[in-house]
This record gives C-alpha cells, structure tokens and sequence, in this order.
C-alpha cells in the first residue's frame, strides 16, 4: 500500500487539521493530482472534499500569494 492514509489507518479526514491538508495542495493552492500524492482514490476523493470544506470555511486560501 502506498497511500499515507492507509498505512496510518486513518478512516477519516479531519477538514480543521490544515497542516495536514497544505501537503496535499501545490505552491498555487491548487489539489495536487493522485499521481503525485500517492494517495488511492477514496482517500484522494475525501482529501480534496476536505480541502474544498476547509477553503470554504477560510481555514485555507484558494491562491496563495
């Protein structure tokens, strides 16, 4: 298994744990794409609709400066 999620046996991702979530997006501010991540598909799915909620609530930017 290569996903960091799934080594760790972590089911849930926590939106508010925004030093987590700054590793998965680029120097833009933009999702980082599977491939790069090495995340499977259902933690990279969960990853980015945390991401979107955290950018939502202003936890994150949406560009960075």
């Amino acid at each position: 298994m290569h996903c960091y999620f799934c080594q760790k046996n972590i089911k849930d991702i926590d939106f508010k744990n925004t030093k987590a979530l700054e590793s998965f997006t680029s120097a833009a501010g933009k999702i980082k794409a599977k491939e790069k991540t090495k995340l499977c598909s259902f933690h990279q799915r969960k990853t980015a609709q945390a991401i979107k909620r955290a950018r939502f609530l202003a936890l994150l930017d949406y560009v960075k400066k």
